[in-house]
């Protein structure tokens, strides 16, 4: 039995599809079922979320492998951004460990560290100390920025492109390896067959500057907008403005756009991901058009 967070997430979902196609008994943590569509009457459901670890205990039982996907990425009412990722991993490996689970694998992302400028990342950093501790066998994927059609984030940045010029936080100059969510599933799913402890770094085979990322969404949209870069100081105060008005709905908080400015890249390139067997899409085959 496989416990799965995260399931209705860009790479939860494709993950959950890839196991209930290979058989693979499946249970879900979450919030609400209705999060996770059809596949909800395929698999098994406990109530509960990372900011409730009494949930987890009963999560644990006959679970032999934890796949652990869920994302924080901004506070929450009832907790810290902070605590949902690193002190909700830490627990979730605590309650693993006391029910006799064997595998734990963790979704983190490129430029972890404790050091970084993002509050994610510090968290992320924070939560993968705590696994690669842990007595389980235990694989880290650190993918770079994950794409797929119809996501948050390729959702805002269409819509800004309607504007009469293309608005992009920061200075654009940013590098990312952008991988598709389909491919990091992927190299999961393989990664599952391999019961051997390593952090693994996925990466697609182009390394583009946010300008440039921008620049494939507009080709893929057949528009032509001039960029206009936003100062991260203005982008700063109004997020932060927009988010006082409308509160956890607004559509990116100022952490969010921080990571924007941050590089997530890797030498490795796609090495892990094809050691794998997986062979990481291009951009402009993720985004068609």
């Amino acid at each position: 039995m496989i416990l799965l967070t995260g399931a209705s997430g860009t790479v939860g979902a494709a993950v959950l599809r890839r196991l209930l196609a290979a058989g693979r008994q499946v249970r879900c943590l979450v919030r609400d079922p209705r999060e996770i569509g059809p596949e909800r009457v395929r698999v098994q459901l406990v109530l509960g979320d990372l900011g409730a670890p009494n949930s987890f205990r009963h999560a644990m039982r006959g679970v032999d492998c934890v796949v652990h996907l869920a994302t924080a990425t901004r506070d929450a009412r009832s907790a810290s951004l902070e605590e949902l990722n690193a002190l909700a991993t830490l627990r979730l490996l605590r309650a693993a460990e006391a029910a006799g689970v064997e595998r734990f694998v963790f979704l983190s992302s490129l430029g972890a560290t404790l050091h970084s400028h993002s509050r994610l990342l510090r968290s992320k950093a924070l939560a993968e100390s705590a696994v690669a501790q842990s007595p389980l066998d235990t694989t880290i994927l650190a993918p770079s920025l994950v794409v797929t059609p119809g996501d948050r984030w390729l959702t805002v940045l269409e819509r800004l492109s309607w504007l009469p010029a293309m608005l992009v936080p920061g200075h654009g100059h940013a590098c990312f390896q952008p991988i598709a969510a389909a491919d990091v599933a992927d190299c999961l799913i393989a990664a599952l067959d391999r019961p051997v402890s390593a952090r693994l770094e996925l990466a697609g085979p182009e390394t583009l500057t946010h300008d440039e990322i921008v620049a494939h969404v507009l080709r893929a949209r057949g528009r032509r907008r001039r960029l206009l870069h936003v100062p991260p100081p203005g982008v700063r105060l109004g997020l932060g403005t927009i988010e006082r008005i409308v509160g956890p709905a607004v559509f990116a908080t100022p952490d969010e756009a921080d990571l924007l400015d941050l590089s997530l890249t890797t030498p490795r390139g796609t090495a892990d991901a094809e050691a794998l067997g997986v062979h990481p899409l291009r951009l402009s085959a993720v985004l068609g058009g």
